[in-house]
């Protein structure tokens, strides 16, 4: 299945996409796509459902986050080595985890807002894990019965505040709108190898990122099997998994994001992305 919210911010109404595009209505069903929707058992009801029996939207709705009530929103770094390399990193003999604010959750085509004093705006296409069943010492063996589903996860990160203003990582990552999630959230049934996604990003129609998730250093299973030795993963909970090369930081010289631009991301199976930059307060 593919999961989606639909309608005005904060007043999102839940729904699927059928097998010919459309977008149906079903709030009739289940309150929102959240925790108690994602459930193993929740899930299991909504796949039985013949979609053309359900309402279609109207007009051409905005499309909002793919998940609500998330409560842990977590991030994880210099996942793929080619992205470690471009930054100068070496790549990490264990998940880098941090921490990126719910807060900042947003849906995909959402503008993307330059907070105050920002100077080295950046993006980064990812792979996010919805989790759908509380996750505590899971093995990797097991990861996969926890996870839900699967969405594009737009990793913006203001890089002066994240590495010169002092401090964890968590700064320059959770400013409002820094977290565009969807726009669909995509049931594992859904997707062949989630380890064989091509990946992209545009900035202004120049292709900056062209990867795979078949390059992380750290897989899916693995990482929601090692969060979860640290913290209990809730339904909902969001976990962004890293991005490959091409990220304004590794550019030489490098190129950051200004009011104005437009950002273009992808990928396969998950849909895409669009978002316009505009300034903290206006345009």
């Amino acid at each position: 299945m593919k999961l989606v919210r639909f309608g005005r911010p904060g007043k999102e109404k839940p729904g699927l996409i059928d097998q010919a595009g459309k977008l149906r209505d079903l709030s009739e069903v289940v309150a929102d796509i959240d925790a108690d929707t994602l459930s193993p058992r929740a899930l299991a009801r909504l796949a039985k459902l013949k979609p053309e029996s359900l309402p279609t939207a109207r007009g051409a709705p905005r499309i909002g986050p793919c998940v609500v009530g998330v409560r842990n929103f977590v991030a994880v770094g210099l996942n793929y080595a080619d992205h470690a390399a471009e930054t100068g990193a070496a790549a990490p003999k264990e998940p880098v985890l941090f921490n990126k604010a719910p807060s900042c959750i947003v849906g995909p085509n959402d503008d993307v807002i330059a907070p105050r004093g920002s100077t080295k705006l950046d993006w980064e296409v990812e792979l996010a894990i919805v989790i759908g069943t509380r996750a505590s010492y899971v093995g990797e063996a097991d990861a996969m019965k926890h996870v839900a589903g699967f969405c594009i996860c737009n990793d913006v990160s203001e890089r002066a505040f994240q590495i010169e203003r002092g401090g964890q990582w968590m700064k320059g990552k959770g400013c409002p709108t820094f977290g565009p999630l969807g726009p669909w959230l995509v049931t594992p049934d859904e997707i062949d190898d989630v380890q064989n996604l091509r990946m992209w990003l545009d900035v202004n129609g120049e292709r900056m990122q062209d990867g795979s998730t078949a390059s992380m250093i750290f897989g899916v299973t693995t990482l929601v099997s090692y969060i979860s030795q640290f913290m209990i993963l809730e339904p909902g909970d969001v976990v962004t998994t890293g991005t490959p090369a091409g990220v304004g930081l590794g550019k030489k010289p490098p190129v950051f994001l200004k009011p104005g631009d437009t950002i273009s991301l992808g990928i396969d199976g998950l849909g895409r992305q669009a978002q316009r930059v505009v300034a903290e307060g206006g345009e």
